[in-house]
């Protein structure tokens, strides 16, 4: 059975972005593993860290993280996929102290590329998969910039999937596009999606819902925008069922 790698940097990306191509691979016969990066729990949060869970209208004794694990757990099962979560801080625990500093260039000091570099090696190595699939860093996120640092960092010989990161990819306010120039040069894929199985998975992240979308109905809205397929830029030759289903 082939399986497919989805790299995703926090807990909703991957299927906020390509659910619906995951899990039509699942259903075509792939072993589909969306391994999140960044998942760590750190106790007793300060400042903004804090902040991204008490703006969520949840208790600072609550474990933020492990609530959002869950909810990727139960996103995944959606899908069809299996879930992986490595230990790596959020931004907002590497010093990044408001929400306007998530959006500017990694700070010189963050090296977290490189564990996640190590941490994306050990998983190649384990898993042998045939595709990889990350992010393009669309929207200019630290967390999703770093991980495509990562990933190039690397540099692995296997065909990769970009995919536009979604809801940044509809936005008009978040336009930056580090790695715009490198994309460009790679051809675009209309991916067919399980737009249902989709939409499910993406509701199941119950806590960024309103922060994200404002509740339920701007998600099916948002989804409605982007459509029945999903864009994504293509690295390297493509394993013909991808095409195929």
């Amino acid at each position: 059975m082939p399986l497919a790698l989805a790299l995703s940097p926090h807990l909703d990306d991957a299927a906020f972005s390509a659910g619906g191509a995951l899990a039509r691979m699942a259903r075509a016969g792939w072993s589909v593993v969306v391994a999140t990066l960044f998942t760590a729990s750190v106790p007793n949060p300060r400042g903004f860290a804090l902040a991204c869970q008490t703006d969520k209208g949840l208790a600072p004794e609550v474990d933020y993280m492990a609530l959002r694990r869950a909810e990727d757990v139960a996103a995944c099962a959606v899908l069809g996929a299996i879930p992986r979560h490595l230990p790596l801080p959020e931004a907002p625990h590497r010093g990044y102290d408001d929400a306007a500093a998530l959006f500017r260039e990694p700070h010189v000091a963050d090296t977290i590329d490189r564990k996640a570099a190590d941490a994306i090696a050990a998983l190649l190595a384990e898993l042998r998969p045939g595709l990889l699939l990350a992010p393009q860093a669309i929207g200019g996120h630290v967390d999703h910039v770093l991980t495509v640092r990562a990933l190039r960092r690397l540099d692995p010989a296997l065909p990769i999937l970009w995919w536009r990161d979604f809801p940044y990819s509809i936005r008009t306010d978040t336009p930056r596009c580090p790695y715009e120039a490198f994309f460009a040069a790679l051809p675009e894929l209309a991916l067919p999606a399980e737009e249902g199985a989709r939409h499910r998975a993406c509701a199941a992240y119950v806590t960024q819902l309103s922060y994200q979308f404002g509740g339920t109905e701007g998600l099916a809205r948002a989804m409605a925008a982007v459509g029945r397929t999903e864009r994504m830029r293509a690295q390297h030759r493509l394993p013909p069922v991808v095409h195929g289903h």
